[in-house]
């Protein structure tokens, strides 16, 4: 028998035992992985400045790596989320954010791949840190008849929650949300709708229309910036209060791939999706238009969110990015778990890899 079959043999048997065993093998090394996870807090681990994190980069349609619309920002220990889409509660948790310290939910417009996730987003911050008061989550008029429904839908879950886990758990007193509601602000103009210390939030009208209304937010921390753009048309509101900013969150769709979406379902005899997809072209900006306002604004880099379609095949990014390297390069096409690290008294910006 030779040294090499040999050799082929015993790694053979080996990995047979390694797999009859493997149930014993994770009894020994989960309670080591479980004990890091749940000690996790991954913003007490961040530098002092600016972070903003993809819980979800994706629209309302399916996306394996891109789920509804969500930001977390850091500003220095501050937990902040924009949007609370689909999955983006979960992902955050997946993040290493514990999402007890969410400080304030902001929300950009109402569409529902931007709200669906509210109701978990409130439950695990409560549960996860024993929060005693509601989720406060900011927005301009109409966030309170949101808030106030989804309240409604979740009051059972939490009388059972209480009578389950008890106050030292699940106090009454912290369920649910409580909703902070703004008048849109007007002529171009930007809202401070949040300030505390060097923390400044600031709400922008834009437009998508006829979704109405519809905001960006401006966060400044220190001397660091980020504009994250909600759902918009090429802007130029977005350009004038971006201007010179460190990182702009964009959204974006790819007329050239939505219409190739109407074509198939005109060909499917599809009527109703072939309207939807012509339909969602004239309320969003295009990657290039992006790419423009982040070289107009003169932009340090630009992260892409809200990616729509879905970029399922291979070649679709290259095809959704098409001309974008033309008008501007500092770009990232983000995915569920993009960060970007803006620290302090520093002109840096840090890629980071990603958190899932």
């Amino acid at each position: 028998m030779s040294k090499r079959y040999i050799t082929l043999l015993s790694v053979l048997v080996l990995a047979l035992i390694i797999f009859s065993q493997r149930g014993a093998l994770m009894l020994r090394v989960l309670p080591a992985a479980l004990d890091n996870s749940l000690s996790a807090n991954l913003v007490d681990n961040l530098e002092d400045g600016l972070h903003v994190s993809l819980c979800g980069a994706g629209g309302p349609m399916p996306s394996t790596n891109r789920s509804g619309a969500c930001v977390a920002v850091v500003a220095g220990k501050q937990l902040f989320v924009v949007d609370a889409g689909t999955n983006g509660a979960r992902n955050l948790g997946r993040m290493g954010f514990n999402q007890g310290q969410i400080e304030a939910l902001l929300l950009t417009h109402f569409h529902s791949d931007h709200i669906d996730g509210l109701g978990e987003m409130a439950m695990l911050r409560w549960v996860t840190s024993n929060n005693n008061s509601p989720l406060p989550v900011y927005g301009p008029v109409g966030v309170t008849e949101v808030v106030a429904g989804f309240n409604r839908a979740y009051s059972r879950d939490a009388v059972h929650r209480n009578d389950h886990h008890g106050d030292a758990v699940a106090p009454l007193t912290g369920t649910g949300m409580t909703a902070v509601s703004f008048e849109l602000p007007q002529n171009g103009t930007a809202l401070t709708v949040y300030q505390q210390g060097p923390i400044k939030i600031e709400m922008i009208s834009v437009d998508h229309s006829p979704v109405a209304p519809a905001v960006a937010y401006k966060f400044s921390y220190k001397d660091r910036s980020a504009l994250i753009s909600g759902d918009t048309v090429k802007s130029a509101v977005i350009e004038k209060h971006a201007t010179g900013i460190d990182l702009l969150v964009h959204e974006a769709l790819s007329a050239k791939l939505v219409n190739l979406m109407a074509d198939a379902a005109g060909r499917a005899n599809n009527p109703l999706r072939e309207k939807i997809f012509h339909d969602i072209l004239d309320y969003h900006a295009t990657p290039v238009e992006a790419a423009e306002t982040a070289r107009d604004a003169a932009v340090g880099h630009l992260l892409y969110y809200h990616i729509v379609p879905p970029l399922i095949a291979p070649g679709m990014e290259a095809i959704w990015t098409e001309g974008v390297d033309d008008v501007f390069e500092n770009f990232t096409v983000g995915e569920d778990g993009s960060s970007i690290s803006l620290p302090a008294n520093s002109s840096e910006i840090i890629i980071r890899p990603r958190l899932l």
